[in-house]
């Protein structure tokens, strides 16, 4: 087993977070940047609680042009935001349904930036506001001489790359699922359940030290295109296929691919088909350096994919970014065309159709290094393993 990462960031990591999101704030003209999802939170602030699953209290930090973020969060978070580099923390005592934390935060916006200021928000693809749209229309109103602007590059841009203290997350619980893969045919058998194999491996990844696993999908059978399915009670039998594909956390950071397994015996068209998306896996890998794009990549696995008799691919993407998230941004597709640079985080992700109602997905962690990628996951065997 690898070393086991230090839990959290030093607030140098934090500092450095917030004064390149200044930096580009100043490009942009931009007096302040508003977040208030979970991700976004904790990338500036270090502020890591399993209460995001509450839908309840909103919560909302402000990046302002100069010095440290600002916390307006409800009065039950304020002793774990103190335990952060956070200084400024400005609490309400919510839930207040008709007045959660609109006041509090308009004024720290307006201080900040001004009764006439200009206020970053991400607004694009892959972010939403975590508050009411009523709440959001009131903020607006309180603050009816700001101007409100989509800050989606900003954050964007920032989480994209990450750091070397970030890689190492995730490249642990890489370690750990890659463990997890390697002893399924020890932990599995023909005779259990879909159910009964999915709890077996979430308690193993567990018990291999992971934090959590939020994201495990798969299916058996001899063939399925459902691959994002809840287990059934469904028994495995001679012939099935199994496929496992999980994100599963440590400190925060997630791991995200998938494995194949054979139960008895595996058919020459499956055989042929994991063949064909882990070579499809090897040519993304060498094409894959610093200054080419994503829509690069993607089509160097896709040309294997179309070589090796693809039926087609309706997952929409060979791959995507991961980190704090188990998807983030950017997206291998024909079209994104984000240039892909060092410190990205990525998954390679090419899949088929390999007959009607039979997908094979293959996938893999990797980071961008200078002279290119260096895997975070142990890589699968081109061979489809089979589980006597």
């Amino acid at each position: 087993m690898s070393e086991v990462p230090p839990r959290g960031f030093p607030d140098e990591e934090y500092e450095r977070r917030t004064v390149a999101a200044q930096a580009m704030l100043a490009e942009r003209q931009l007096d302040a940047l508003l977040v208030c999802t979970e991700p976004e939170v904790r990338y500036f602030t270090g502020f890591h609680t399993p209460f995001w699953q509450s839908p309840t209290r909103p919560w909302f930090v402000v990046v302002p042009a100069e010095g440290r973020p600002i916390a307006v969060i409800p009065g039950i978070g304020g002793a774990s935001m103190g335990e952060t580099w956070i200084q400024d923390i400005r609490t309400w005592p919510a839930p207040r349904p008709d007045n959660d934390g609109v006041t509090l935060l308009a004024m720290t916006l307006r201080e900040v930036a001004g009764t006439e200021g200009r206020i970053g928000v991400p607004m694009g693809h892959e972010t939403h506001l975590r508050m009411p749209l009523a709440d959001w229309e009131d903020l607006q109103e309180a603050t009816i001489d700001v101007a409100y602007h989509d800050a989606t590059d900003v954050v964007r841009g920032l989480r994209m790359h990450k750091s070397d203290l970030e890689v190492a997350k995730t490249a642990y619980v890489c370690n750990i699922v890659s463990d997890a893969f390697e002893g399924i045919p020890d932990l599995l058998s023909i005779g259990m359940t879909e159910r009964e194999a999915f709890t077996a491996f979430r308690i193993d990844l567990l018990r291999r030290g992971a934090d959590d696993v939020p994201y495990l999908v798969g299916a058996t059978g001899p063939g399925f295109d459902d691959v994002i399915k809840q287990p059934s009670d469904r028994v495995i039998g001679e012939g099935d296929l199994l496929m496992f594909d999980t994100g599963t956390v440590f400190d925060g950071y997630f791991s995200d691919f998938d494995r194949y397994y054979a139960f008895g015996s595996a058919g020459d068209a499956a055989r042929r088909a994991h063949e064909t998306v882990w070579d499809a896996t090897e040519a993304g890998l060498a094409v894959l350096r610093p200054g080419i794009t994503t829509s690069d990549l993607w089509a160097a696995m896709a040309d294997v994919l179309d070589a090796g008799g693809s039926l087609g691919n309706n997952v929409g993407r060979l791959g995507h970014g991961l980190g704090m998230q188990v998807t983030e941004w950017p997206s291998n597709t024909h079209d994104d065309e984000t240039v892909i640079a060092e410190g990205m985080v990525l998954t390679l992700e090419p899949g088929l159709t390999w007959a009607p109602g039979c997908m094979m997905l293959h996938e893999e962690n990797v980071v961008v290094r200078a002279d290119g990628p260096e895997l975070l996951s142990r890589r699968a065997p081109r061979d489809l393993p089979v589980i006597a």
